[in-house]
């Protein structure tokens, strides 16, 4: 017994600084999921194939607890794992369900509203044979953010599933090409010119963030939660839209997705404002970890929130500000302890609005344990914000998310539409410009390369982006 007790005790392993924040009292963080599939769910398939692959992962089969040995310290403690019960699977009865799509909105705002038990692993998973709009079948999971950001996540489905087309490979994703310069003096002179850019650039970002922790708010709209609150009820729905009208706007006005969906949000929320409030809404620069300025006003040129997007992502793409922040954060949480790191952190989320991230998910259709799917979203549950905005990549598709406070947003789905209608609205703009060649492009973007949706962070952040909104008008840029 005693050689099991100090077993136990030398592979106890410490949480990293961001996961000990997200299991701090005061600062509740998880990651709700939702993946569509073609078929009718296999609930035995599911968990044989989690036993082979998820458990495997120590984060899945071990437990925080605060190791009094280590000044009260969270710790991983490993601990026996069974599968089922881990994995739900609800009896419907599918006569009382006259409207599927709002059935699973609301079953996946209960999930993400229930806090989960902290005494056994973070994780579960819910199989749900009922067929809405998009799916066959739903799988719905929760995650404790502790566990990984986004890209983590995304990086477990992989191992999780197999290409349709070629059922014994793994999904792949787009690869990053690397520009090789020249060794003429105008490639020095290039070089040096970007470290001035880069350190400048930074040394402003990083004044910004800072009146932003001390005394700057955003302006004052009905997106914002009241100041002091907690984390409230959230409302969880999503919305699909065509990669390729996405991808028709970046090839056109030659820029980056993550620049046309943050110029969709900004155009959206926009039209949100405008459409609800009129002209008792306050229009004007919000200031929305990357701490970044959301284009919130009317504008005639639908076009204008686009580029404006661009120009906020091009600085925030040569800045350190997002590696600084972290290094700052891990520094904090040394030096002053958990209550420090939570303090300084819940004050970015009050002065800020909402939450904006991204995730590229697989470029080609994909099963999960032998299930073909059609769609995934997420959603990053985090912070008193009453807005959570993430895009997710799947195949040809990108999966509008949104988390919402209905006490702050009574009418989500009013908004989730001006997101759509905002992308339409801006393809539109470019077809009456004549700012494309409809045959020589239009044509070529189902096989353009995918090198997309890829988080515009520094390497070393939690993954997410503050705006007007941590991980996002100000807000806050994170991976989920």
């Amino acid at each position: 017994m005693a050689r099991e007790k100090q077993a136990e005790i030398t592979i106890m392993e410490l949480l990293s600084p961001v996961s000990r924040l997200f299991v701090s009292p005061g600062f509740y963080g998880a990651i709700v999921f939702t993946l569509g599939f073609k078929t009718r769910c296999n609930s035995s398939a599911i968990v044989e194939g989690i036993k082979n692959t998820w458990i495997k992962l120590p984060r899945f089969s071990s437990k925080v607890v605060m190791d009094d040995k280590k000044n009260g310290e969270a710790v991983w403690v490993p601990v026996n794992v069974r599968v089922e019960d881990h994995v739900f699977v609800p009896d419907i009865d599918h006569f009382d369900i006259t409207n599927p799509d709002q059935f699973i909105e609301d079953y996946t705002s209960n999930i993400a509203n229930t806090t989960m038990d902290m005494s056994r692993p973070l994780w579960e998973f819910h199989v749900l044979n009922i067929k809405t709009s998009n799916a066959e079948s739903l799988g719905i999971g929760k995650f404790h953010h502790s566990l990984g950001d986004g890209m983590s996540l995304m990086s477990l489905l992989y191992a999780s599933s197999r290409k349709i087309s070629d059922p014994n490979a793994l999904p792949t994703t787009a690869t990053t090409r690397k520009q090789v310069g020249s060794n003429d003096n105008r490639w020095l002179v290039a070089r040096f010119w970007l470290m001035i850019r880069v350190i400048f650039t930074t040394f402003i970002e990083l004044f910004k963030s800072l009146l932003t922790l001390c005394f700057m708010r955003d302006t004052k709209t009905p997106l914002m939660g009241k100041p002091g609150d907690r984390n409230g009820p959230r409302k969880i729905i999503h919305r699909i839209v065509s990669f390729d009208d996405v991808k028709f706007v970046k090839n056109t006005m030659k820029m980056k997705v993550n620049d046309v969906l943050l110029g969709i949000t900004q155009a959206g929320l926009s039209r949100y404002l405008r459409k609800k409030y009129g002209s008792k809404c306050r229009w004007g620069n919000f200031i929305g970890v990357v701490i970044f300025p959301l284009w919130i006003r009317s504008e005639d040129d639908p076009l204008e929130y686009v580029r404006r997007a661009k120009a906020t992502m091009d600085k925030k793409k040569i800045s350190m500000e997002a590696l600084v922040l972290y290094g700052f954060i891990k520094f904090t949480m040394k030096i002053f302890g958990g209550k420090a790191v939570e303090a300084i952190t819940k004050r970015v989320f009050s002065h800020t609005t909402l939450t904006f991230s991204n995730v590229l998910g697989p470029n080609e259709d994909i099963s999960f344990f032998e299930h073909p799917m059609c769609y995934v979203g997420a959603s990053a549950l985090i912070g008193p914000q009453a807005l959570i905005i993430h895009y997710v990549s799947y195949a040809d598709k990108i999966i509008i998310n949104l988390a919402v406070d209905t006490t702050v947003i009574p009418d989500p789905h009013l908004l989730c539409d001006n997101l759509v209608e905002s992308l339409e609205i801006i393809k539109l703009s470019l077809l009456e410009k004549g700012l494309h060649k409809m045959e020589k492009l239009y044509k070529g973007l189902c096989t353009v390369a995918v090198q997309e949706l890829h988080h515009e962070v520094k390497p070393g952040t939690s993954g997410d982006v503050f705006g007007c909104g941590q991980f996002a008008p100000s807000g806050i840029l994170m991976h989920l």
